[in-house]
């Protein structure tokens, strides 16, 4: 989120900071004007990743310096709730089609790519994955405000960004043939103008070749960042790994993830979640450090085991109710200021 240095109200001052990254491809604008998009290069571990995010967060506080602040969280507590569009052809060519919804998408995103090989585990298991995406969703909940009112759910970024099409719990793509007509349908209907635009919380990305995750709101400090990156890394693996013994991963019915999937959004690590086979609900904490068990050996594995240790705490702390309790203390502008306090590390305590 780009900041007035003053108000902390958002402020469409992000293309003036691409500008000044002199073509960096590690910063790029994104739809709204207030907002900026990190992008780490491809990394073998966790930690690689999260030494990018904390240089591109310093880059970016640094041509940043006197005229805006930056902060990292699913939706700005306070903010109007539609803002300005990102000049350009692409960003502009959705202001034709969405309008005022487009001017609404206010929020920010954590997305994790994972390259998984070959092409048919990679399928296996995105489909897997989609059961889960409740559980990522809760340990990731970061935005019960907006628009300056408490919205009662732990994140109102998914109610905003379903305003658009093609959101939320995807549904299984079954195979590549499916996937490839689907896409084909969604081309000749006008929807779907490229893949890019399949822009459901969880997709095989053919243009960087990974299975992307984009449940998670952004988080306020790169530390939590990389304890969400580290559950999605591991969690990825883990389910890879079974296919490769030999094991047909479960295909969850998407409506049964969605119901998991709005109580994800509306209490966050405080839900009870369904058994997608019984319908039995328990604690989502519960639920998250079973998770957490299961996948640490992949963990290790992988050099991200204290990062996902870390995800622990996320559980544990309850983020919105961090939110709720500094907005009593310091107001809203003093909760933004929270907010942007911990976006560069060593000042996430």
């Amino acid at each position: 989120m780009v900041l007035d240095p003053v108000t902390l109200d958002l402020t469409p001052r992000a293309p003036g900071l691409v500008a000044r990254a002199g073509g960096d491809p590690g910063i790029a604008t994104e739809l709204p004007a207030a907002q900026v998009e990190l992008r780490s290069r491809p990394r073998r571990t966790v930690a690689e990743a999260a030494a990018d995010l904390a240089r591109g967060r310093a880059d970016l506080v640094r041509l940043g310096a006197g005229e805006v602040r930056l902060a990292g969280a699913g939706a700005h507590p306070f903010a109007a709730a539609e803002g300005e569009v990102t000049p350009g052809p692409r960003y502009l060519g959705t202001l034709r089609e969405f309008g005022a919804i487009a001017r609404r998408q206010l929020v920010f995103g954590l997305h994790v790519h994972v390259a998984v090989r070959p092409a048919d585990r990679a399928l296996a298991v995105h489909d897997a994955l989609r059961s889960h995406l409740p559980e990522l969703a809760a340990l990731a909940a970061n935005a019960p405000f907006h628009a300056g009112r408490d919205t009662g759910l732990a994140s109102v970024r998914p109610t905003i960004a379903g305003l658009l099409p093609r959101q939320g719990v995807p549904p299984p793509a079954r195979s590549w043939e499916a996937l490839e007509a689907a896409l084909r349908w969604g081309a000749a209907a006008g929807a779907v103008a490229d893949p890019a635009s399949w822009w459901w919380e969880l997709r095989l990305n053919a243009r960087t070749g990974t299975v992307e995750v984009r449940v998670p709101d952004a988080q306020a400090s790169v530390a939590d960042a990389a304890a969400v990156a580290a559950v999605v890394h591991a969690l990825t693996a883990t389910l890879a790994a079974r296919h490769e013994a030999g094991e047909a991963l479960p295909v969850a019915e998407t409506w049964r993830i969605a119901e998991n999937r709005w109580w994800a959004c509306r209490d966050g690590v405080g839900a009870h979640l369904a058994d997608l086979e019984t319908g039995r609900r328990e604690p989502a904490r519960e639920r998250l450090h079973r998770l957490i068990d299961a996948i640490a050996p992949a963990a290790r594995e992988l050099g991200c085991a204290e990062e996902l240790e870390a995800a622990r705490g996320l559980v544990e702390r309850d983020l919105p109710g961090r939110w709720r309790a500094v907005a009593a203390d310091r107001g809203s502008r003093g909760l933004v200021g929270w907010l942007a306090d911990r976006f560069l590390p060593g000042r996430d305590g």
